[in-house]
Order: structure tokens, then C-alpha cells, then sequence
């Protein structure tokens, strides 16, 4: 009897064991670094549940090749020492085919040049510094850079509201920099001159110096780059400082949480964005339901632009038909899809190029204001 069991029991556990690499082996490995803790644990949640709401779009409908996706992420805190050894673990031990970044730039372009040492492609969602693509042929970037977001700024400044005295408001990081970057190139260009130029840290939540030099330069617009948690107390204080100028932010206002800390200062406020929440689109109208649906609040550029980045992994490796990465990379490379942030493809230096959405502040939520179409401003660079 007792051999009988010994023996039932290892058949057991062998099944176990047998089951667990059949099941390891009938499921394909996407890599997601994203910042769950720290001050960027509100978009990195957003990106995540983006992310996860295509995994479960693409295993209803059958996977990929027959295989389900299993989507491996870590959170990052949106610091380059933790992404690097967090790229290491996913291609090394966790052997994902492909990795994709829901984090800021410092933490992407850190985790980049991993990922392009190993010969896996790393798509960057919306982390935009210049640098990122850089890193390699495995490399690319499913949103705008920073730089072309600049210009598009100006234009939308400049051109299209008519402003011509500009000041300047920069969070000094690679986020910060890159914009005011673009928008100082292209600003002449459209009939604005920057008349000056103020820097904050990403942990300043006080602005009075900042908002009493803006008061006395008395500029037509104010140019503000910042993620939600800066850009909402930064609004909230020039409002309450009398500065009723037009206010032009960008991708890092994105989201209800902005809204919800500027409170009525938040009216008005215009960005530069991946995501139109009145788009007429259905795969942008099907993404915005759907995500607030899972995620449980407002669909987000952060949630989209994952989103994203995934359905084009998703894509490219239907399209190889093969887990090998660089078939993968050469798919990925040759991708054009419609997605709810545009349409997506890639040119040499695996940068995409799309228009950029204007979006508003009306009655408390993002409403549509423009399209910027312009093929010429918003060109990526190729190198």
C-alpha cells in the first residue's frame, strides 16, 4: 500500500510538473516596467491597467498564434536604478520575447540600452526624450517625443491662438527639458518670442517666486510643462495670483487627477496630448469605455498610449508568426496599425509620426479643442 501511494504521488506531482511546463510553454512573455510606488504610482496604475485591458482583449480573442499572453511587469518607482535591473530579470529570468515601458524617461532610457545589449525590442509608450530610440534598432517609441511636442506647443501658441509674448515655465528633467527644447526652436517660427524662462524641481508644490516674475512679465501665454501632481498646484497658483492668460501644458497634464487638484483653475487649460476624448474613432471610443470600465475612473494618455504599445506587439508577433526576437523586431519595425492614439508606424530610428490632439478643460473633464496636422513640424528626427 505504502509503495501504491509513494508511487500515486509521484505520478501526482509529475502531472503537476508536466501540467505547469505545458501550460509555461502554451503562453507567450510580454516584459512591462511601470512605476506601481512613489510620486509616478498613479500613472504607472494607469499605464498597467492599459496594458492589461489589451492582454485581455487579445487572449478573448485567441491570443497570439494560438498561444495567451502572459504580461510580467515590476514596478520601476520611475527610477533608472531600479528599470535596468528590472530589464535584466525580464529578458534574463523571466524570458519575455518583447519588453514595453509604461514609465517616465529617466527610468526608459536607463532600461533601454538593456534591452537593445540583448537583442529584444522595447517599445517606450510615452516616455519621450530623445535619447530613448537612440539606443538601438530594438528600440521605439509608440508617442511623440519630446522635441516634436515642443514645436507642436508653438504652433498651437503662436499660429492658432494668436499669442505672441511667451513665458516659459520647465520641470527640470529629461520630460521638462525636451519640451521647452522644441518649443524654443519652433516659437519664432510662428510669430512667438519667449520672453522668459523659469525651472522648478519635480518636488516643489509652492511656486510664489515663479508665479510673481510671471505676474510682472506680463506675457500674452504661459508655456508649462509638468506631470499632474506639478502642473495642478502650479495652475491653482497663478490663477489665484490674478494671471488669466492662456495656460498651454502637455501630455503630463493628462489626466482626471489634474483636473481634480487645479479644481476651477483647471478650466481652460489646454494641452498637447496623444488621446481625444471626443474622438469619433471607434478603436479610440472602444478604449476609452472599455478602460473605464476596468480602471474604474477616466481613460488617461498614460492608459492609452499602453494600450497601445502593447496592440502593437500584439500585432507585430502575429504578423512574424515566430517567437524569434529579431523577426519580432523586423515586424514591430513594419508595423501600421489604428489604434485609439492614432495611427501607428515607424520610421528608420523607430520614432512614430502621428497628429498631435489639442484638448481642453471644459465643465471639469478633457474635451476635444484641435488636431495639429502638420507632417513637416512633427517629423521626428531619423538619427
Amino acid at each position: 500500500m505504502k509503495t501504491f501511494r509513494k508511487l500515486a504521488l509521484g505520478l501526482i506531482a509529475g502531472s503537476a510538473l508536466f501540467a505547469g511546463t505545458a501550460q509555461a510553454a502554451d503562453t507567450v512573455k510580454i516584459g512591462f516596467n511601470a512605476p506601481l510606488t512613489g510620486f509616478a504610482a498613479a500613472d504607472g496604475k494607469s499605464a498597467l491597467n492599459g496594458a492589461e485591458l489589451a492582454v485581455e482583449q487579445a487572449n478573448a480573442a485567441g491570443g497570439i498564434n494560438g498561444k495567451m499572453i502572459e504580461l510580467i511587469h515590476y514596478d520601476d518607482q520611475a527610477s533608472p536604478k531600479e528599470s535596468v535591473p528590472i530589464a535584466t530579470k525580464l529578458i534574463e529570468q523571466d524570458k519575455v520575447v518583447v519588453g514595453i515601458s509604461g514609465s517616465y524617461s529617466g527610468a526608459t532610457r536607463a532600461a533601454a540600452g538593456v534591452y537593445q545589449d540583448a537583442k529584444v525590442a522595447y517599445i517606450s509608450a510615452f516616455a519621450i526624450h530623445p535619447d530613448i530610440t537612440r539606443a538601438g534598432n530594438y528600440v521605439f517609441r509608440t508617442s511623440f517625443m519630446g522635441e516634436v511636442q515642443g514645436r507642436a506647443g508653438a504652433k498651437l501658441i503662436g499660429e492658432m491662438l494668436g499669442k505672441k509674448k511667451v513665458a516659459v515655465i520647465t520641470l527640470k528633467n529629461d520630460f521638462g527639458k525636451s519640451l521647452a527644447a522644441g518649443f524654443k526652436e519652433a516659437a519664432s517660427k510662428f510669430g512667438a518670442e519667449v520672453i522668459s524662462e523659469y525651472q522648478y524641481g519635480i518636488k516643489d508644490r509652492q511656486f510664489g517666486p515663479i508665479v510673481a516674475k510671471v505676474k510682472s512679465d506680463a506675457p500674452d501665454a504661459i508655456y508649462a510643462s509638468g506631470y499632474f501632481f506639478t502642473a495642478g498646484p502650479l495652475v491653482s497658483q497663478l490663477r489665484a495670483a490674478g494671471i488669466t492668460v492662456p495656460i498651454i501644458g502637455q501630455e503630463g497634464y493628462d489626466s482626471q487627477k489634474f483636473i481634480e487638484i487645479a479644481g476651477p483653475a483647471s478650466e481652460g487649460i489646454i494641452i498637447t496630448t496623444s488621446l481625444n476624448r471626443d474622438s469619433m474613432d471607434a478603436e479610440a471610443k472602444s478604449f476609452i469605455a472599455e478602460f473605464e470600465k476596468k480602471a474604474g475612473h477616466k481613460a488617461d494618455m498614460v492608459g492609452a498610449s499602453a494600450h497601445t504599445a502593447v496592440k502593437v506587439v500584439v500585432a507585430a508577433m502575429k504578423a512574424a508568426g515566430t517567437e524569434d526576437r529579431a523577426a519580432i523586431r523586423d515586424a514591430i519595425a513594419k508595423t501600421n496599425l489604428a489604434v485609439s492614439t492614432g495611427n501607428i508606424s515607424f520610421n528608420a530610428l523607430g520614432e512614430v509620426q502621428k497628429d498631435v490632439q489639442v484638448q481642453i478643460v471644459k465643465d471639469g473633464n478633457w474635451h476635444e479643442h484641435s488636431v495639429i496636422s502638420d507632417p513637416d513640424l512633427l517629423a521626428p528626427p531619423t538619427e
